[in-house]
């Protein structure tokens, strides 16, 4: 494996999903492109010889795409100028971008409601035969009070800003009603090569401890290649106003999550329970420090409440099969190349 993935040498080989790509309405436009799973997608397409067109806020600042042949867009989801052109007369159009941290109900508002609702008005005046795929999360539906998880046909009940604020960006891209052509797809906890979130649990498994929430939790989780086919399937050919889950089709418990993430990196690893009021109050110096201008801390208030939910779990099979997708990477494999790309760039020992 080498020390990066590339358009020569992506995580999701362009032979793997021949018959998707091939099946995609050209061009195809996207935001998040240059995001941690937008970047596997433009690996991947650009491999296939497929030129995007990718929204960045700074054409100098590329980060996991710099080199790429693609056309870049230069703007913002505030900058409908910019927007427009991004998706003029684009046959697929694919929505990654989105605010995961943000000291404030509005600023989280702002970048994933509004910004989609601009996105969709784009394509509405723009775009109106594109087929507009929505990458929301698992967030917007909320957690589930039972081990086995939510259904895509369960109400939603989001308990945080973050998940509000998707939940408004589905109803933004639900509102193209039968005027457009769109699906959503909602992605749990997504771990894999160029993460940053889920890392944490590498990085302390790496240190050999592990804080964790008191009480049971069960998490579906979900590798970043398979992200990538979904997404794909879905552009090429998901149902118009269907919302799919994504994960893997088991949840599992937090602990043995820990367990087979340990046994993939080779190392050993002690949990320790963490009481609900000691998160909550790192959460709350978490905000505070945001507020200050910490914009990339991995713990603020928003997240605990998020954290200390019971379990972020999803029924995906059904989800998968509409798909036409298999179960997807075994978390014990998915992690084990998540280990090896984690070394080889230094992020742990």
């Amino acid at each position: 494996m080498t020390a990066d993935y590339s358009p020569a040498d992506p995580l999701v080989p362009p032979l793997d999903v021949t018959n998707r790509i091939a099946s995609l309405a050209q061009p195809v436009a996207l935001t998040g492109g240059t995001g941690f799973v937008g970047s596997h997608l433009v690996d991947t397409l650009c491999g296939a010889g497929l030129r995007p067109r990718i929204l960045v806020r700074d054409p100098a600042d590329p980060r996991w795409i710099g080199g790429v042949e693609a056309d870049w867009v230069e703007g913002s989801l505030e900058d409908t100028g910019s927007l427009h052109r991004l998706v003029e007369g684009a046959g697929t159009v694919i929505h990654l971008a989105g605010v995961l941290r943000a000291g404030r109900e509005i600023d989280f508002d702002r970048g994933n409601r509004l910004g989609t609702a601009n996105l969709v008005e784009a394509v509405r005046r723009s775009a109106p035969d594109a087929r507009f795929v929505q990458v929301s999360s698992l967030a917007a539906c909320g957690p589930s009070p039972e081990p086995e998880g939510k259904a895509p046909s369960d109400p939603a009940a989001p308990i945080s800003a973050y998940g509000r604020s998707k939940l408004g960006g589905e109803a933004e891209v639900a509102a193209l009603g039968d005027t457009g052509w769109w699906c959503i797809l909602r992605p749990p906890a997504i771990y894999g090569p160029r993460d940053t979130d889920i890392f944490e649990f590498f990085k302390m498994a790496s240190k050999g401890l592990a804080a964790i929430p008191a009480g049971e939790r069960w998490l579906t989780m979900a590798y970043v290649g398979d992200v990538v086919r979904a997404v794909l399937a879905a552009g090429a050919a998901g149902t118009h106003g269907e919302i799919y889950h994504l994960g893997e089709p088991s949840p599992q418990r937090l602990d043995d999550i820990f367990d087979q993430l340990a046994e993939a990196g080779g190392c050993r690893v002690r949990l320790v329970r963490v009481p609900s009021t000691v998160i909550r109050a790192a959460g709350v110096a978490g905000s505070t420090l945001q507020r200050l201008g910490w914009d990339r801390l991995p713990l603020t208030l928003d997240k605990t409440k998020e954290l200390l939910a019971r379990h972020w779990t999803a029924q995906t099979a059904g989800s998968l099969r509409g798909l036409g997708l298999g179960a997807g990477t075994l978390f014990a494999d998915g992690a084990d190349t998540t280990w090896r790309w984690y070394r080889l760039k230094g992020w742990v020992r």
